[in-house]
């Protein structure tokens, strides 16, 4: 159903170190990468990626575990499933699309990706938009220190395989609810049916649950050890870097400690960025689009 979202779109399969990634792609001009966040897939772009494609070569790729794209076995030491690790599946994919250098927009643990994927690969990424994040290791900081609650994070990094069993004995109203409490309204309004229904067949399958509690476990492990060794060595974004954060989410609810979002990238990995925020829940693409886009095209044609 997510084929109707994206009218004119060219569908890809790329084969990468795992398996194969999906994308779909759509427009002639500079290159644009969207990365999706967690529970969705690469459906959360639906109401901007047409638009973008008008002025951009835009790209929208579902992450390794999620969507239609491969989901591997998670290792030991959770590598597979690290923001390196899946950034370089977006090099691949943008490679494979004849693309070296190319901007980012991220979501959720799509901007995770981005931000790692700009911090080790500065020469590809000429612009980076990050919404509603902050810095994970700045996140696990927060949550060990009582600060805000560990919510989900706590949830499905915990070792395999509680998590992945007890949501898969009825993995939908678990996300369905995830979904309800991130959302402004409380509820999954906001949403398309074809773009929920491309969520809901991606997570309702053992594998994948896997693959996101992995992307988790990676996220407690190995993606704070990247964040915190650039930070040790003074490592920042290099180019151009944008910040989207919702006031419901980020700011006063569920991950928020009260600090404007820009602040803390200011005094971690991005200290030139710029940004604003929005009147949302935490899908901001999809609870308000016409806000996110509009900051985005601004952000990207500048």
């Amino acid at each position: 159903m997510s084929d109707e979202l994206f009218p004119d779109f060219e569908s890809h399969w790329i084969d990468t170190e795992v398996g194969r990634i999906f994308a779909r792609s759509k427009g002639t001009g500079k290159p644009l990468v969207l990365l999706h966040g967690f529970p969705e897939t690469h459906a959360m772009w639906h109401h901007l990626a047409p638009t973008l494609a008008e002025t951009h070569k835009v790209v929208c790729m579902d992450l390794r575990g999620y969507g239609w794209s491969s989901a591997p076995e998670g290792d030991p030491k959770h590598e597979t499933y690290s923001k390196r690790a899946m950034g370089r599946d977006v090099v691949r994919v943008m490679e494979a699309l004849g693309y070296v250098h190319f901007a980012v927009v991220g979501h959720d643990r799509g901007a995770r990706v981005a931000y790692r994927l700009a911090l080790d690969h500065p020469g590809r990424v000429e612009r980076l938009a990050l919404l509603d994040i902050l810095p994970t290791y700045h996140v696990w900081e927060q949550m060990g220190a009582g600060r805000i609650p560990e919510v989900h994070w706590g949830y499905l990094s915990q070792p395999r395989p509680k998590p992945e069993e007890e949501i898969g004995r009825d993995p939908i109203p678990y996300f369905e609810g995830l979904m309800r409490e991130w959302s402004a309204a409380g509820d999954l309004s906001a949403f398309d049916h074809r773009a929920l229904h491309s969520y809901w067949q991606s997570c309702n399958e053992p594998s994948r649950i896997h693959a996101f509690c992995e992307d988790y476990r990676a996220g407690a492990t190995r993606d704070i050890e990247a964040d915190e060794a650039d930070l040790a060595a003074g490592k920042t974004i290099q180019c151009p870097t944008y910040v989207i954060w919702s006031d419901y989410y980020l700011v006063s609810g569920p991950v928020g400690d009260r600090k404007q979002p820009l602040d803390i990238w200011h005094q971690s990995f991005a200290p030139k960025a710029t940004g604003i925020g929005v009147t949302s829940g935490h899908f901001v693409a999809e609870e308000n689009p016409s806000a996110t886009l509009e900051a985005l095209q601004a952000f990207l044609q500048s």
